[in-house]
């Protein structure tokens, strides 16, 4: 209930990786978000952030086959952080997105949108993630025949 939802836009830093997490997939990259401001009449780029994102069952899936390093993405999710030593004993830290949405940032090119079919789709009584945002409805709606008419009840 308390979590801090971020919306990043940035460029694709790693080409995705997906791994297996138990019994379900998680895809993982990197986004770098760099800010640019206006000086003058010149423009300055600050200094870039970067941040893990998680995409975790057909939202990972999706990413994987969508996503590659280099592009452009929009990203929104829940931000946590991930503590972790390392070999030479210092701490460090890394912003985490758990994501909800990941897309690419249509303000700079354009895609192509393939709809994936219901049997690569999770359904949304056993994804956490799209029960809670959508109240256990499925975000895709109705299947509908090749006609555009819902199916029929099973």
């Amino acid at each position: 209930m308390y979590d801090t939802y971020v919306v990043l836009q940035g460029w694709v830093g790693t080409d995705p990786e997906t791994i297996e997490a138990g019994t379900t997939t998680m895809t993982k990259l990197r986004v770098g978000c760099t800010p640019r401001y206006r000086k003058g009449n010149d423009y300055h780029d600050g200094e870039t952030s970067w941040y893990t994102v998680n995409a975790w069952r057909t939202l990972g899936a999706n990413v994987a086959r969508s996503v590659h390093k280099g592009d452009p993405v929009v990203v929104r999710g829940r931000l946590k952080t991930d503590v972790w030593e390392r070999d030479d004993g210092s701490v460090s830290t890394t912003l985490v997105v758990d994501a909800t949405y990941v897309g690419h940032d249509l303000s700079r090119g354009t895609t192509v949108f393939t709809r994936t079919s219901r049997e690569e789709r999770q359904p949304a009584d056993q994804d956490p993630v799209v029960k809670e945002l959508n109240h256990g409805e499925d975000p895709w709606g109705p299947a509908l025949t090749s006609e555009g008419e819902p199916m029929p009840a099973a």
